[in-house]
């Protein structure tokens, strides 16, 4: 389907294409390039609401700044689609997200206006000062270095750290707060309510406004009316508002708020900070979702809605004959609400993703028992560390790639300690669409490097219920590390019995001959449908579900090892170090020689695509297990027949 861009969209193909048009244009380009992402989205998927609402802002930088060489840095970059497509890739926009096509974030080897590659949050005032330190080393001092953060991701340690730090650099660098009250959830958290303050103390704000229509009246130098204004402006602050404060006492110069819609006012602030040296921020105020009526109104609905009618806002979804299983995230979300109702103790934490996780379930349920803490997910795990020394069974729900951030504090504040704490680790595996930021490749090796973990992961809907359950339980007094992936599991039927599992024990699910899979989590529903295609070949593969990596079920892999010289493993994470790594280890610590090959995701970043193509591409989908089974069975026959 061809989407034509607007009257004065279409010639833009670069920023500089767009400074040749006229300031009194910039709200017609606005408004196209506002529709023109709603149509193309709508018709191919992909974040949504966080782009419209930085329109303006995307506009004005680029018409303002000199980009390239000037450095824009989005943070995570859920926002940045009219930066790309102001920056040479609306013809190709369409990829987005697809596989081979444009990624959904900024990245650095697809443009050279996307300066810093981004997907986690929280990031852009670190890389940014680091620009600005840089060309101030170089002597590049026309050099500007800008980063776009929203009001969700100030929230995060690392932004105030990068602030404290900028403070006192004496760099070039501009911190654009784009303040919306959203991150993919409502904001929560008291930078909130100091953002809330600023913006709706009335006396300020007049006060302000006052200020600079009169220097705009008086008969004098602009450099001196710009001085006097923000000398005026300083008094007036500490006198009726508190709104500068924390910036300031960082050594910030704080400008705002604006309006981040008006893209005249926008374009006149950016020029002038332009000119005003050492670290500031500025402050606008913008409405996610802004110029689609339905995306403004429930804007977490339409942070990435998928597929969608652009006229009656109708998202499209997929109709099925039959009863189709949940999301992994839902019966997590329905599964703590069952426990939370029968144990007292149990507390659910989530760093900013209760929709995503569905812990929003039980926050609407027990809002005193589930907390969202905002984007910090190393406060998630040391606050998880604390209620666990006073005998509360958290539930600490983390995206397996979010995880990564908070490594220290589950070796420092959790191992070290045995505290119990229930680390469950959403979106483990590959992720689609969001790509190499999101993929959680990598929690396998990173946790089982660490002492008294309990890791594992289940196979389908039942068993994450079993491990939940037996996680909680009041015997369970180690970290226990539960990852299931993204989207549906396999059991439409799936609100069953909780049972106890003994914690290190996995499960023969098939016997075979002369080979065995070893699969680890939902993976072990690929194995099951390989060896259902290799039986047409009267191939008979034995099949253990593992369940727990760490601890390995000794017995079981003795079992294997000792009955079949051929072994596959399976698993959704990282080859290096994961689940097959630690079967080579027990082989080696035991003395078996078996033949082993390891499928999962392979050692190299892995881009966008859907689920079914990455999978395919790593070779672990059901297919692969197939070809790798008929390929050691044929080498094993090959053998024989070789053998005098």
């Amino acid at each position: 389907m061809q989407i034509n861009p607007g009257a004065l969209l279409q010639d833009i193909h670069t920023p500089d294409d767009l400074k040749k048009i006229s300031k009194d244009q910039l709200h017609q380009v606005c408004d196209e390039l506002r529709q023109y992402i709603v149509d193309v989205v709508s018709v191919h998927g992909g974040h949504f609401a966080a782009s419209l609402g930085v329109v303006e802002l995307s506009v004005a930088l680029h018409y303002v700044y000199n980009t390239p060489y000037d450095q824009l840095v989005w943070d995570v970059g859920h926002q940045a689609y009219g930066h790309k497509i102001l920056t040479g890739r609306r013809d190709n926009f369409a990829s987005n997200r697809k596989y081979g096509g444009l990624s959904g974030f900024p990245k650095r080897s697809e443009s050279e206006y996307d300066t810093f590659g981004v997907g986690h949050s929280s990031t852009s005032i670190s890389a940014a000062l680091g620009m600005a330190m840089a060309a101030k080393y170089k002597g590049e001092k026309d050099r500007k270095s800008v980063a776009i953060i929203g009001d969700g991701s100030m929230t995060a340690g690392m932004a105030f750290e990068a602030m404290n730090h900028a403070g006192v650099a004496d760099s070039d660098v501009l911190i654009i707060l784009n303040d919306n009250c959203m991150s993919i959830d409502p904001n929560v958290g008291a930078l909130r309510e100091y953002l809330t303050d600023i913006t709706t103390s009335q006396t300020y704000n007049k006060v302000r406004d006052d200020i600079w229509k009169l220097m705009g009246k008086l008969p004098i130098g602009k450099r001196f009316t710009r001085e006097m204004a923000s000398k005026l402006e300083a008094s007036v602050k500490g006198i009726v508002s508190k709104s500068s404060n924390l910036f300031e006492a960082l050594n910030l110069r704080y400008f705002g708020p604006i309006d981040g819609h008006n893209i005249t006012k926008l374009v006149d602030t950016l020029s002038d900070l332009r000119n005003i040296p050492g670290p500031k921020i500025l402050h606008i105020l913008t409405v996610k979702g802004k110029g689609y009526a339905l995306a403004e109104k429930d804007q977490t609905k339409w942070h990435a809605p998928g597929l969608f009618d652009k006229i009656t806002g109708e998202i499209y979804k997929k109709k099925f004959d039959l009863p189709q299983p949940p999301k992994y995230q839902d019966v997590f979300g329905h599964t703590i609400i069952e426990l939370a109702e029968q144990n007292e103790k149990i507390i659910g934490i989530t760093p900013a993703m209760p929709s995503g996780s569905s812990l929003k379930f039980m926050m609407d349920k027990m809002p005193h028992r589930a907390f969202d803490v905002g984007i910090c997910e190393q406060h998630a795990v040391t606050l998880s560390a604390g209620m666990a020394t006073q005998g509360m069974k958290v539930f600490c729900n983390i995206y397996s790639s979010f995880m990564q951030r908070a490594f220290d504090q589950a070796v420092h504040d959790v191992a070290i300690q045995k505290l119990p704490v229930i680390f469950c680790l959403d979106r483990a595996g590959l992720v689609g669409e969001d790509g190499p930021t999101h993929h959680g490749a990598y929690d396998i090796p990173y946790f089982r490097c660490i002492p008294n973990m309990v890791i594992s992961a289940p196979m389908n809907e039942q068993e994450l219920r079993n491990l939940m359950y037996t996680a909680q339980l009041e015997s369970t007094r180690l970290p226990f590390v539960i990852r299931y992936p993204r989207g549906e599991g396999v059991m439409p039927e799936w609100r069953k019995p909780m049972e106890a599992v003994e914690i290190g024990r996995g499960r023969k699910l098939r016997d075979g001959k002369d080979i065995a899979i070893l699969s680890f989590g939902h993976p072990g529903n690929f194995a099951a449908a390989a060896i259902r295609d290799v039986r047409a070949d009267s191939i008979t593969p034995a099949h253990y579900d593992m369940r727990f990596t760490k601890p390995l079920d000794e017995e079981l892999l003795h079992e294997a090892l000792a009955t079949y010289t051929k072994i596959i493993t399976v698993e959704d994470g990282t080859i290096v170090g994961g689940f097959g790594s630690a079967v080579l280890e027990f082989m080696q610590q035991h003395g078996y020689k078996n033949d082993v090959r390891i499928l999962g995701i392979p050692d190299r970043i892995v881009e966008h695509g859907t689920l079914k193509e990455l999978h395919r591409e790593c070779g672990y989908d059901a297919q692969a297990i197939a070809d790798a089974i008929r390929e050691m069975i044929g080498e094993k026959i090959a053998a024989e027949l070789l053998t005098p």
